[in-house]
């Protein structure tokens, strides 16, 4: 009985990786439009005017994501609904991988899980309606300190992490920050250096431009706006957001 109960649980247990394995995989065939969760977080009270704008802007996001598909010849013509959930406070940071090592990784999903769990139940988030959740933690933003953002999601995986700074004229810096992490979920990797500058070519909205510098967008995944050899600056709208053929390549929409 006990063999039998353990091959159960096991039998089990390889029939939801498979499924779930799967379903992660067929979100990449661009058959429908993913559902995302984008669920805001605030680590300090922010005025209710910018969350309102976020999600306004979140329209934008979707829009600005489908005409860069297009770009790739997809048939799918909505490849993203975003759904704006919250603002949720939350009164701990989420957690941060601070090691690589095997147990170090265990414990700090483990405590991811606990704090998305939270904050899902608080915002009454639906977990299995969604391909991926993306938390934006919001904080707003203080005259003492540079804004700054950082993020944390699963490659390939379905749950990413995003912290802003936020203000009023930042609300389309943050979804640009949401967005790729957003990436992330679906298998796309950062493409620029140790220094922060994009990588040539893949980081570079139109690497075959000339002259090189300045270039006219951001790629998505190499964060910020080429200069120069050694300057950049952060997109300022998600007009200058663009997809670039290898994050494209990498999420399924050229092959």
């Amino acid at each position: 009985m006990r063999v039998t109960l353990l091959l159960s649980v096991l039998v089990v247990v390889l029939l939801w990786a498979g499924s779930d394995w799967w379903r992660r995989r067929e979100r990449r065939e661009w058959r429908r439009p993913l559902r995302v969760a984008l669920v805001l977080v605030e680590r300090e009270p922010v005025p209710a005017p910018v969350t309102t704008e976020l999600t306004r802007r979140a329209r934008e996001l979707e829009s600005r994501l489908r005409e860069q598909l297009l770009k790739y010849g997809e048939r799918q013509p909505h490849p993203f609904e975003i759904v704006v959930q919250g603002p949720v406070p939350a009164t701990t940071a989420p957690p941060h991988l601070t090691e690589q090592s095997f147990t170090a990784l265990l414990r700090h999903s483990y405590a991811r899980w606990r704090w998305t769990s939270d904050v899902d139940e608080r915002a009454r988030v639906a977990t299995r309606g969604f391909d991926s959740r993306i938390y934006l933690v919001l904080h707003p933003v203080s005259d003492a300190e540079p804004a700054g953002v950082e993020g944390e999601s699963e490659d390939g995986g379905r749950v990413g992490i995003a912290q802003a700074d936020i203000a009023s004229d930042m609300v389309d810096f943050a979804l640009f920050v949401a967005a790729h992490e957003l990436f992330h979920t679906l298998g796309a990797l950062d493409h620029y250096d140790e220094k922060g500058q994009a990588q040539y070519p893949s980081g570079f909205a139109v690497p075959e431009q000339k002259p090189l510098y300045p270039q006219p967008a951001a790629e998505l995944m190499a964060r910020n706006i080429p200069l120069s050899p050694t300057s950049a600056r952060p997109p300022d709208s998600l007009n200058e957001l663009w997809i670039g053929p290898e994050t494209a390549r990498e999420i399924g929409w050229l092959r």
